[in-house]
């Protein structure tokens, strides 16, 4: 368990989150893309690649981090105040082939291979043909690569920006493909694919223990923040956690490592024995987790522990400039909205309405446990004694309306697009008695934005399509005839 970050309280302004969207997009004007620029004969290519991924981050959610870091850290947010505004900001059209919304595996599919697919498709066309992925260009290329997440590695981002599946469920058959492909680094959650179901926690049905067979191959595989930090290994598989490693909130940091330790450990194994140079591929996945969950309290610490891991790659960039350090999200989770509130349903006069400010966010933070560990603490099947000390407990100050704590009691849905119904009535408590509102559990249209800094940085300029978002990133590998290997 985590406390909160220490608030600076001097000198703080107010920033009103109503023009969320409107800023984002007004600084925009300042670096209109020119056509034709980005391919220029002569321009500057990178020799490292670091792409920097918050799962279900939008302009919503960047803008929330930087004024979450000055208000609670009183220092820029890296993300917008250095990569997006210093170097070339772009935005992403987000949709699959088959749908409006996209899943997670769809718009890495196409950010990593430039081709759309249908949502659940891991790398491969709606008829079931593979596309090459961006790891496997840069491999053919004679870069390492590195892939680090918070989610299970194996999840739809990281495979889909390395293998392929027809359905982003095919867990096992994607933890064989990472062994035959063999990335250089590979750390984040997950373990339970790897280890067969004779193991503790393993779910392999065919017997095998992959971490043994990644071990023959010459990986050296840790297993916690001790193990990681040691590592020396030009090879490195870690497993932090049976599936997610978990929130900010609730992690344990002496045992589970966070988004910039891994990020860490990724460049120290690839940077010093990468000739042609790297891409390293770092996904906070739970800034998306939190967004499903509609967990602001969680998703400002997932935000910050971010932003940490993109302070670690400006960094390297400093003493290397021949990298390229890329900030994107894939498509934006939640509907948040940070706005105002009626205080109760008795009046609709203005003297009525409260807006989001400091105090909300300080509110915000002394809620000491994620959405999902509340929900675990008060069972699938609640009773009212529970629900009411765990409220106390670890949401102080805040008070559960009737509505919602029979939706709670009963396990009955807030509406038709919010699933997780313990916690989405948590969050509604939460919403209510802050103006931090969430309009769905699922993902939205809203489009994605990309900042880029350093070498190759303005191809990413511009109103985009997400396949342009790859083909933009191979263009900096150089000429590449498009192959792709059948799943094994």
């Amino acid at each position: 368990m985590t406390t909160s970050p220490i608030r600076n309280r001097h000198r703080c302004a107010y920033v009103c989150f109503r023009a969320l969207l409107f800023v984002a997009f007004v600084s925009l004007a300042g670096c209109t893309h020119v056509p034709g620029a980005a391919d220029a004969p002569g321009a500057a290519a990178p020799r490292n690649i670091i792409i920097l991924f918050a799962d279900g981050a939008a302009a919503t959610q960047w803008e929330l981090g930087r004024y979450a870091s000055r208000y609670l850290r009183n220092a820029p947010f890296l993300a917008t105040d250095v990569v997006m505004r210093d170097g070339a900001l772009g935005v992403m059209s987000t949709a699959p082939a088959d749908a409006l919304v996209t899943d997670s595996a769809a718009a890495a599919t196409a950010m990593s291979s430039g081709h759309k697919t249908d949502n659940d498709m891991v790398a491969m066309l709606p008829d079931g043909k593979p596309v090459q992925t961006f790891m496997e260009a840069a491999k053919a290329s004679g870069k390492r690569i590195g892939l680090v997440s918070t989610a299970p590695v194996y999840d739809a981002s990281p495979a889909a920006f390395s293998v392929h599946a027809k359905s982003r469920r095919e867990y096992q058959t994607l933890v064989d493909q990472y062994l035959a492909f063999e990335p250089d680094v590979l750390l984040g959650g997950g373990r339970d694919f790897f280890l067969p179901k004779t193991q503790p926690g393993g779910k392999r049905s065919d017997g095998k223990d992959v971490i043994a067979l990644f071990r023959d191959k010459g990986y050296e595989y840790v297993r916690d923040v001790s193990e990681l930090r040691a590592a020396r290994g030009a090879r490195l598989l870690g497993l932090f956690a049976a599936e997610d490693i978990d929130y900010e909130i609730d992690r344990d940091a002496s045992r589970q490592p966070s988004v910039a330790d891994m990020a860490a450990a990724a460049l120290n194994a690839l940077a010093p024995r990468s000739p042609r140079g790297f891409v390293l591929f770092v996904e906070n996945e739970n800034t998306d987790n939190s967004g499903h969950r509609n967990d602001i309290a969680a998703l400002i610490r997932e935000l910050l522990a971010f932003d940490a891991a993109v302070k670690l790659a400006l960094d390297f960039q400093r003493h290397h400039p021949d990298t390229l350090v890329i900030v994107a999200g894939d498509h934006e989770t939640g509907g948040l909205s940070i706005t105002n509130a009626f205080k109760d349903l008795k009046s609709l006069s203005g003297s009525n309405r409260f807006y989001a400010s400091n105090a909300h966010i300080d509110r915000v933070l002394r809620i000491d446990v994620s959405l999902d560990k509340a929900t675990k603490l008060i069972g699938r099947k609640p009773d009212a004694a529970t629900l009411d000390r765990v409220i106390a407990e670890h949401f102080p100050g805040f008070a559960l309306d009737a509505d919602l704590r029979e939706a709670i009691l009963q396990q009955r849905p807030l509406e038709r697009n919010f699933s997780y119904i313990t916690q989405a009535a948590l969050s509604r408590m939460v919403s209510r008695q802050t103006a931090i509102y969430w309009g769905t559990t699922g993902h939205t249209t809203q489009p994605a934005l990309v900042g880029a800094a350093g070498p190759g940085a303005e191809r990413f300029r511009g109103y985009m399509d997400n396949t342009e978002f790859a083909t933009r990133l191979k263009s900096l590998l150089g000429p590449q005839r498009e192959t792709a290997t059948a799943p094994r």
